[in-house]
């Protein structure tokens, strides 16, 4: 019996001499706290002050910012237009977004929704007087002029940047804003569904912007969309009295009118791919459909939509 317990003995000693010598290593190990750029809330913070995230790309710090202008108003969709834009823009770095609201105060809605959206903001509002909102005026006149006002007064010419009037109607390809990007003065590219046809866009022959594809006014010095063109930052500095004009200015001639001010046709400096690439789709949310909810009782519950 001593000889089958003994053997059993010195056959078990090594391996519980192993289990106590791992154990021993074990305890002593120092552990490693987790780098704070891999938590959630860094990276948010990052997205909302322009600071790169944790492990991201350290030269996008040279990269001229993007300052995109969005009028928006209440209505139902509002909402849900203003997620689909920041979707799209919190995935671009070195990106300041401009909201500007048609009323007299910030509405709650949207103050909300931007502390939120991750994305680096800017929110102004200012109201459009009613003798201005009848048919066939035009709109956002003073939503834009106030965030080029805004620019002026809080950038200048050593800030590297480049201006874009975003409408909350619109969808953006990610690819237009490093195209917009390398804009040096004024830059132009197509925009679908405008003008009554599935795309206008600028005519290119010689790198050189000769005339316009459109379905609306072809004699317009400059025949494009809002969502058509993008303006370098010391550009905007350098022509302080440029602006969207409310007297005199027809619908649909914005564009033309606040564009003559600051360049020439033949300054314009043509994008995706020699204007043949359309990024950026006049798509409207459809009005939804509401007839119902005078006809029923309400919900106890207020839910923002």
């Amino acid at each position: 019996m001593k000889s089958v317990f003994f053997s059993r003995f010195f056959i078990l000693l090594p391996w519980v001499l192993i289990v106590i010598i791992m154990i021993d290593i074990d305890t002593k190990r120092t552990f490693r706290v987790p780098a704070a750029g891999r938590s959630g809330r860094p990276q948010q913070r990052a997205a909302r002050t322009g600071a790169p995230a944790a492990g991201g790309n350290q030269n996008q710090s040279a990269l001229p910012v993007i300052y995109a202008i969005t009028p928006t108003y209440t209505r139902p969709v509002q909402k849900a237009e203003l997620t689909r834009l920041a979707h799209a823009f919190r995935q671009v770095p070195r990106f300041h977004w401009i909201v500007v609201e048609d009323s007299s105060t910030r509405t709650d809605l949207v103050t909300r929704f931007l502390a939120r959206c991750g994305v680096l903001y800017t929110h102004l509002h200012v109201f459009t007087p009613r003798r201005f909102k009848r048919a066939g005026m035009p709109r956002a006149t003073e939503q834009r002029n106030v965030a080029l006002a805004w620019l002026r007064q809080h950038r200048t010419v050593r800030d590297a940047g480049v201006v874009f009037f975003a409408d909350d109607d619109n969808t953006y390809s990610l690819e237009l804003f490093e195209e917009m990007r390398s804009t040096r003065g004024v830059s132009v590219w197509p925009v679908g569904f405008v003008g009554g046809r599935a795309y206008e866009r600028p005519l290119v022959a010689g790198g050189k912007v000769v005339g316009w594809y459109t379905g609306w006014r072809p004699d317009r010095p400059f025949a494009t969309d809002m969502a058509g063109f993008a303006v370098n930052l010391r550009v905007i500095l350098a022509n302080p009295r440029a602006q969207f004009k409310r007297r005199g200015s027809q619908p649909g001639m914005q564009e033309s009118d606040f564009l003559k001010q600051i360049t020439k046709v033949t300054e314009l400096e043509p994008k995706a791919n020699n204007c043949t690439r359309v990024l950026v789709w006049h798509t409207r949310t459809e009005k939804p459909h509401l007839g119902n909810e005078p006809k029923h009782r309400k919900d106890t519950v207020l839910i923002e939509v």
